[in-house]
């Protein structure tokens, strides 16, 4: 566990020291929720309606900005094959830059989301619900992201493509995500939907590390 433990303490440094890529996820998710009020008007009825389907997507895409340098850096300066080299499996190198991408984008958003959930005027019975499938929801984003991040890691701009790759998979998680909140609203049970997010969130743990790994193999081969 020392070398995993390592890896992931080695890009949170990273991540602190650069600071660019936290900061623009949430800046990101603050300029695109606070986009809808302007475009649609200030009616607090029709924020209220959209707000759970507004935070879902404005966090997926936020949380997708940051997945093509998720091994792109380390490919770049030869950090990967040094990585590849100390013994430790790639899947578990893969789930460690995971987790420390998880950390660094998806915790963020999940702590800025109570406040633009506020200014979407969203009923109080679904911020429970909001915390609830941003911390389930978005560990599976960075876990698929992976996929398409280390897929798409010698193709030259692959931004696009990796967004193309990546977004259909992202789907389910976006559905489950904004039923639940929908359903807390509602005063209905958010209980189905949730456990149904938890389980895309536990199926992707064990494969997506395992496919990140093969393609990263592929690409330093």
């Amino acid at each position: 566990m020392k070398p995993f433990l390592a890896v992931v303490a080695r890009d949170l440094r990273l991540a602190v020291r650069q600071g660019g890529a936290t900061l623009l996820a949430v800046v990101f998710f603050l300029l695109t929720v606070t986009l809808f009020p302007l475009g649609i008007g200030p009616e607090p009825g029709v924020l209220a309606r959209i707000a759970p389907g507004v935070l879902w997507v404005a966090a997926l895409l936020a949380a997708m900005l940051s997945l093509d340098r998720l091994f792109q850096a380390d490919f770049e300066d030869g950090s990967l094959e040094q990585l590849a080299l100390s013994g430790l499996p790639f899947g578990m190198i893969a789930l460690a830059k995971i987790i420390a991408h998880w950390l660094t984008t998806g915790l963020p958003l999940l702590l800025a989301a109570p406040l633009l959930a506020v200014l979407l005027n969203m009923d109080a019975e679904g911020f429970g619900a909001l915390l609830v499938t941003m911390l389930i929801g978005t560990p599976a984003l960075s876990l698929i992201g992976a996929i398409g991040a280390a897929l798409t890691l010698t193709v030259r701009r692959g931004g696009v493509l990796l967004s193309l790759l990546v977004l259909p998979l992202y789907v389910p998680v976006l559905i489950f995500g904004v039923s639940a909140i929908d359903a807390a609203v509602h005063g209905l049970n958010a209980k189905p939907h949730l456990l149904l997010l938890g389980a895309l969130t536990m199926a992707a743990l064990p494969l997506c590390p395992w496919a990140a790994s093969a393609a990263l193999k592929l690409s330093l081969e």
